[in-house]
């Protein structure tokens, strides 16, 4: 009799500590500058790298500096262009980045404000780059498909298309009364491009090596170093509680990442999960077997890359990360002014990657 009332006591406490609306605490809340929108473009990975990077300008030289996310995007396009004609097509050629592009970019090209390059031309308030995509990638096909009878260089016309989307690249400008040069300006904001690295983990690699990381966005081939789960999700946490902000490229296309709920979970329970993310709810273990298991069935893709800047936890005391997301504030479908708690459980299954600056993985275990 004993054993029965104390089961029903303990399913009764489970089911009052999985029914509760969330209530959060911040536990870690790192400097970043205001959430805006990347617009109708797939250029997440230079806003939130952008992003990223100016959380680093803070921290280190304390100055909160508005970084062109588009004069990335600008010099990145035509080494995109030259991979994709030099592989004769079979390569994807979308408006897709990684982090690394960025960290590529500033290292040839230098950083600018975004009031001296915002990529908006013709009075435009908006990006909107569908018809920039369109036209570039008709361009390549018709080069590709031709290439012998085409009487015109492609590389100019690919950087004719970009100057009048996006305006002409820019080689020098005013900030706060001092002239700069991109290269300058880099040196200004005390950014070294060397400083970052790209860190993941899956079982096809072995742990503590660097590889290539096959997924279609990786154009420009970047390497990843590989370590366990548990290590990934201890680099995370001790970069958060050093004053480090950290990149994030995830899978964000499942139905328990909500950004008008402004939550991100793995419910135990897959039934019924959009009731779910109004509560606090009991969630999958995840192992690096079924996170391997997700990712090569395709159930796990690089499909966003967001800005993680601090920690909360709710009411049990679970942790969930603070990330900033590029889909700005001011719609319906955006709540939580424009951030993401992830729990950790979904940071363990859907990270594709995470990049940090190299001094936040001193002393990690």
């Amino acid at each position: 009799m004993k054993n029965n009332i104390s089961f029903a006591f303990l399913f009764a406490f489970s089911l009052a500590c999985f029914s509760q609306p969330y209530e959060f605490k911040t536990i870690i809340d790192l400097e970043a500058t205001d959430v805006i929108s990347q617009g109708r473009t797939g250029t997440c990975w230079s806003f939130s790298t952008s992003s990223f990077l100016e959380s680093e300008i803070v921290r280190l030289t304390g100055k909160k500096i508005d970084l062109s996310e588009i004069y990335n995007v600008r010099n990145t396009y035509p080494k995109k262009a030259w991979v994709y004609v030099m592989r004769q097509g079979k390569a994807q050629f979308s408006e897709g980045g990684l982090a690394h592009d960025v960290i590529n970019s500033v290292r040839d090209y230098g950083l600018v404000p975004n009031n001296a390059y915002s990529g908006l031309n013709n009075g435009e308030e908006n990006h909107n780059h569908s018809q920039l995509i369109d036209t570039l990638s008709k361009t390549l096909k018709s080069y590709i498909k031709n290439p012998k009878g085409n009487s015109t260089n492609w590389q100019d016309e690919i950087n004719k298309i970009l100057d009048s989307y996006l305006g002409k690249n820019i080689t020098q400008f005013t900030f706060e009364g001092a002239k700069f040069t991109p290269k300058s300006f880099l040196e200004f904001t005390k950014i070294n491009p060397d400083d970052y690295i790209s860190i993941t983990s899956f079982t096809h690699v072995p742990y503590n090596s660097e590889f290539i990381l096959n997924i279609p966005d990786n154009f420009s081939n970047g390497k990843f170093l590989n370590v366990p789960l548990d290590k990934l999700v201890s680099i995370a946490n001790h970069a958060l509680e050093n004053g480090y902000t950290i990149e994030l490229d995830c899978d964000v296309s499942e139905k328990s990442f909500s950004s008008k709920y402004g939550i991100a979970i793995i419910p135990e329970d897959e039934l019924k999960t959009k009731e779910k993310l109004n509560f606090v709810t009991k969630e999958k273990t995840i192992s690096p077997e079924f996170r391997q298991q997700e990712f090569e069935n395709y159930n796990t893709t690089d499909d966003h890359l967001m800005h993680i800047t601090g920690l909360v936890k709710d009411q049990n005391e679970n942790t969930y990360y603070k990330v900033k997301n590029s889909w700005g504030t001011n719609s319906k479908r955006i709540g939580n002014n424009g951030y993401i708690y992830m729990s950790e459980a979904y940071f363990k299954l859907k990270t594709i990657s995470i990049m940090v600056h190299k001094d936040a993985l001193n002393k990690i275990q």
